[in-house]
């Protein structure tokens, strides 16, 4: 968990509902987010524009995979040049089965193919599409972590090559 000692920046908490129940809600809290988090950045405007692209594809994805009903919490730390984002999110099996099962997917070693083909396949979006292209662009290290009545998505991300 992002804690003090683990360099916490930011949090934003609200019920999985109110959430989920505006799309815009991805792009408003993830720009929210991003810039708070690049202040102090050498270029702030990019730095927050490629972190808000990649907060904005994990909750693009929870928007749509999530338990029924519960609190949603996004937080970002950093440490060094990895900015840490947890997503603390109600789940129930089937929820659960498509994060575990995507985790699984990002260890392949054909993920960079399966990003190229979800990213240009015709028809309904991929699922997975967001958490792919975090995977293989962005070099996320990503984790689920389950308690009792929350799963935790955690992503790794280096973009100290921005700051």
């Amino acid at each position: 968990m992002c804690s003090e000692r683990t360099g916490a920046i930011i949090e934003v908490s609200m019920r999985i509902n109110d959430f989920s129940s505006e799309w815009m809600n991805c792009d408003r809290v993830s720009t929210f987010m991003a810039r708070l988090v690049s202040q102090k950045s050498v270029d702030p405007m990019f730095h927050a524009n490629l972190f808000s692209t990649a907060l904005n594809e994990l909750l693009e994805v929870v928007f749509f995979n999530h338990g029924p009903q519960g609190s949603f919490t996004c937080r970002v730390g950093r440490v060094g040049d990895v900015e840490t984002i947890e997503i603390e999110l109600p789940y129930d099996e089937k929820t659960l089965n498509f994060y575990t099962d995507v985790l699984k997917t990002l260890d392949r070693p054909d993920v960079e193919e399966l990003y190229q083909a979800s990213l240009f396949e015709a028809g309904q979006v991929d699922a997975r599409l967001g958490l792919l292209e975090l995977a293989v662009d962005y070099k996320a290290k990503m984790s689920v972590l389950v308690a009792a009545d929350q799963l935790t998505l955690r992503a790794e991300i280096a973009l100290g090559w921005v700051q």
